[in-house]
Order: C-alpha cells, then structure tokens, then sequence
C-alpha cells in the first residue's frame, strides 16, 4: 500500500481496526473462516477494513463489497446504520447486512448469498 494511500485513513481508525481484527465477535470469526484466503470465489476480502471514517466488517475491494454482521446492538443504531450505509454507497460501495444468528446457524446460505453478490458486482462493473 502506498503511504498516499495510507494517509487518507486516520490513524486513529487503523489502530482501532487492528485491535478489532484481534477480538471479532464468534459470528466474525465464523465468517472469516470462510472468507479468508480467497475461500469464497477466490474474491480477496479484507476483515475489519478501513474506508474513511469507519471500519468495515468485511470487505471486498475487487469488486467493492462491504460485508456486514449486525449483532443486538444494532437495533438501537438504525439511524447510524443508514447513515454510514448511504456513505459507503457513495463512494462506490455495495453494501449487505447479515444478523450474527443468521451467520452462525446458516453459514452456508449466507456464503452463497455473498458469493452472488460478488458475481453479480464483477458482471456490472467488469
């Protein structure tokens, strides 16, 4: 990564990502093992991945994916949610939202789901 573009994300925000890479919730973790190392697709994900002011659960830059696992908390922060979906929008970003049951119970469906979106992405915008 260049340090052009590591100075657009602050390093508050990149300390913080590497701390929560380092503690992911059983659901993330889940996840993860079926994401990391091109598992999925062979698509190249990131896990708790920088994009200007907030960090991504999951992303996937090849074909601009953001991936994320809504726990309890995130009934109360609906407003917040939106918001920061509407920003990753624009900036390119196609953003899909699993809850942590959904994660743990139906692993399977919630792969094939993001390995259809990612094919579906890499069709629009080859």
């Amino acid at each position: 990564m260049t340090s052009e573009k590591r100075r657009r994300i602050h390093p508050t925000i990149r300390m913080r990502s590497r701390k929560l890479r380092k503690n992911l919730t059983p659901a993330e973790r889940k996840l993860w093992g079926i994401l990391r190392n091109r598992n999925l697709g062979n698509y190249k994900f990131r896990r708790q991945h920088p994009i200007g002011p907030f960090i991504t659960d999951f992303c996937c830059p090849e074909v601009q994916l953001v991936v994320e696992v809504d726990g309890g908390i995130h009934a109360s922060r609906k407003e917040y949610d939106q918001n920061r979906t509407a920003w990753l929008n624009s900036q390119g970003y196609h953003v899909i939202r699993f809850h942590n049951q959904d994660v743990l119970t139906n692993s399977d469906l919630v792969a094939q789901e993001i390995l259809r979106v990612c094919n579906q992405l890499k069709k629009e915008n080859p």
